[in-house]
């Protein structure tokens, strides 16, 4: 493993700060807070936490608008806006007294999450380390992996000593007086401010054609959307379906915290050796481990070893193909595009992501567990197939004469 250079590590640093901050006072905010404020809106569950679907219907719509800033002014810019719209959000959340202020809160949240996760965040690594960026964003899903075991137990001490409308204050205030300056004053300046950087950053790592481009785009959109439309629906379905398998509410329990243990332990791997080889290779593999562990879950059911198996093969899977999605586009288009191209992706998978937790409650609730498994079964299938179209269409372009590369 080679070592961090202190530019790296400078990213990685900030990046990590921000990130966890953004993630743990947006969408994961309300795992802590959820039930806490619902009785004193006066607003049921479903309203409360229906403001993380708003959030992600917002986040889609204006995904493609992210990529075209990101392409015009750089990640840096683009995050704090992001920091920016988050510090407003929170701060309509502590001083909310109804269910409109609530949703208009989240709507605004919506927009930081188009502008601070995720696509900005990785396009930042790729302004910054190139066509090298494979590692670092490994590295800094590792410590979005433990978001959950950081900032949960954070949020719920804060509003055990001041409440919940200042634990939402003092979210706004971490992200405008925090995130924001980090953003703008910490961050590395970006390779391409330099002749050879430029240069670096507009050559694509295969020649494809104009139409070449297009069926890629189209293979890697239908692979990303798909994946994270199995993995976010299966997420909240896990203990449910896991019960409806045959493990005990205590085993299930046991077998879904393990499952975090799995994808960070798979984030490491890549982080190791994920330089080594590509991220199409990478997706196939975590394809081919969601899809084993869902069939020995339906060829063994009730078995406790099979239900470890299964977890460990989806576990460990999910979390390899997490890390392929945030690189796939890096493997096919420039490093100047990956902005471009990541926020674009964001739309149908954010779309998908907003309404998959829906459809596997809907599957396991009214035809059981084995619908279900079957159903996400069928879907990481067509996921490994879109990868195996996109191997091919590599291949064909890598052993054609190298054409010039078009302009991004």
């Amino acid at each position: 493993m080679v070592f961090l250079t202190r530019r790296s590590a400078q990213t990685i640093a900030v990046l990590a700060v921000t990130q966890l901050t953004g993630w743990g006072t947006s969408f994961e905010v309300l795992g802590v807070m959820g039930r806490i404020i619902a009785p004193e809106l006066r607003l049921p569950n479903e309203v409360i936490f229906g403001g993380l679907t708003v959030m992600m219907i917002v986040s889609a719509l204006a995904g493609p608008k992210v990529g075209r800033l990101l392409e015009r002014h750089g990640a840096a810019r683009v995050l704090a806006l992001g920091a920016t719209a988050f510090a407003v959000g929170l701060a309509f959340l502590a001083v909310s007294t109804n269910g409109a202020v609530y949703m208009l809160a989240w709507i605004v949240i919506g927009l930081g999450g188009a502008f601070g996760l995720s696509a900005p965040a990785y396009t930042a690594v790729v302004e910054r380390e190139g066509p090298d960026a494979r590692r670092i964003i490994a590295i800094l899903m590792l410590f979005t992996g433990l978001l959950v075991t950081i900032l949960w137990p954070l949020l719920a001490l804060v509003n055990d000593l001041v409440g919940w409308r200042l634990t939402f204050a003092a979210c706004a205030a971490l992200q405008l007086f925090v995130c924001v300056p980090l953003y703008l004053f910490a961050l590395p300046k970006p390779v391409a401010a330099t002749a050879e950087g430029q240069q670096q950053a507009q050559l694509p790592p295969v020649a494809l054609t104009d139409g070449e481009r297009r069926r890629a785009f189209l293979l890697v959109a239908c692979a990303i959307t798909i994946s994270s439309f199995v993995t976010f629906g299966l997420a909240p379905a896990l203990l449910a379906l896991l019960q409806q398998a045959g493990a005990t509410p205590e085993l299930a329990l046991q077998l879904a915290a393990a499952r975090g243990v799995f994808g960070i332990s798979a984030r490491f791997v890549d982080m190791v050796f994920g330089q080594r080889g590509s991220p199409l290779v990478t997706a196939s593999a975590g394809s081919l481990l969601i899809i084993t562990g869902l069939t020995l879950l339906l060829l063994m059911p009730g078995s406790t070893a099979g239900l470890w198996l299964f977890m460990i093969l989806y576990g460990f899977g999910s979390g390899v193909f997490a890390v392929a999605r945030a690189v796939l586009p890096l493997a096919l288009f420039s490093p100047r595009e990956f902005g471009l191209h990541s926020a674009r992706l964001s739309l149908p998978q954010n779309l998908a992501n907003a309404a998959a937790p829906v459809i596997f409650t809907a599957f396991l609730d009214r035809l059981g567990y084995q619908s279900a498994v079957v159903f996400a079964s069928g879907l990481a299938c067509v996921t490994l197939l879109a990868i195996v179209l996109l191997v091919r269409l590599v291949r064909r372009a890598q052993v054609r004469v190298p054409l010039t590369p078009s302009p991004p």
